[in-house]
């Protein structure tokens, strides 16, 4: 096990810290969470900042279904969720996040989802964890945690969707 439940919150906590302390005066902020664990994630930073006296943080959802390289693969098993973005994207300070970064495949996508919604001032990636095995020249600005052993399989548990809090190697 790489993190148990207080060590995903004590994770969550300091990256709420850094984050706040990056989001820059005078410029709307959103958080955006790839669906589904970047999605609760995102949930989890947006109450951890409001707690810490952040202010008018717009909070959604992305789809990247039908932006991922590996749709034709899919096929009938691509499952739409749907991206829940119920605020202009244009000239905001966007924080991206997810679980796992990896290949930056699904980032990628992540990117193409968002720029298609508008033009946002700048977009920052954060990250629960982070492992070797980058395809793309993608890296985020926040990381929870990193691993080192390459090919390694990460598994993130979050209790709002697996009932258990725990990020496991191996």
């Amino acid at each position: 096990m790489l993190l148990d439940g207080p060590g995903v919150r004590a994770t969550m906590d300091r990256l709420a810290s850094e984050i706040l302390a990056d989001l820059p005066a005078g410029i709307p902020a959103a958080v955006i969470g790839i669906r589904r664990r970047g999605e609760v994630l995102a949930q989890r930073l947006v109450h951890e900042l409001h707690r810490r006296g952040a202010e008018g943080l717009a909070v959604g959802s992305l789809d990247i279904t039908l932006y991922r390289d590996d749709l034709a693969e899919l096929g009938p098993q691509a499952i739409l969720r749907g991206t829940e973005i119920d605020f202009d994207v244009n000239g905001r300070y966007i924080i991206l996040v997810d679980d796992v970064l990896y290949t930056g495949r699904s980032i990628r996508a992540a990117l193409d989802a968002l720029v298609d919604l508008g033009r946002p001032k700048a977009i920052r990636l954060a990250i629960l964890v982070d492992r070797p095995g980058r395809e793309l020249p993608i890296q985020a600005d926040f990381v929870g945690v990193r691993v080192q052993q390459p090919d390694v399989p990460v598994t993130v548990l979050l209790t709002e969707s697996d009932g258990v809090e725990e990020v496991r190697i191996g």
